[in-house]
């Protein structure tokens, strides 16, 4: 098993930036992928960012690339969610993921392990 809990969420103006951060604790060993995900009122959860525990390669929906950046510190089992020039329809809750499958790409995978969610609110 493997607990993540989620922090950094909170209200900006549209343009400012943010960081989430994903503290993990368990069996983080086994853990391969790591992925941020977001639900906006009315709308289904999509995918935002991954990347893999150990080797850090990392994936960006079309959304955020060149906005956002998905990194990790494997001293602190922490995967961080840094949030640039944010915009009013990136308001929604971010979820922190983890998987352990070991193998192939994270933007695939079904995700085991979930957080409770942060409320990130962008005005405009």
């Amino acid at each position: 098993q493997v607990q993540l809990v989620e922090s950094g969420g909170g209200l900006v103006q549209a343009g400012g930036s943010l960081r989430l951060s994903c503290a993990a604790s368990g069996r983080t060993s086994s853990t391969y992928c790591m992925g941020w995900f977001r639900q906006a009122p009315g709308k289904e959860r999509e995918l935002v960012a991954t990347i893999t525990w150990s080797g850090g390669s990392t994936y960006y929906a079309d959304s955020v690339k060149g906005r956002f950046t998905i990194s990790r510190d494997s001293a602190k089992n922490t995967v961080y969610l840094q949030m640039s020039s944010l915009k009013p329809e990136d308001t929604a809750v971010y979820y922190c993921a983890a998987e352990n499958s070991g193998f192939g790409s994270c933007r695939y995978k079904k995700y085991d392990y979930w957080g409770q969610g942060t409320q990130v609110t962008v005005s405009s």
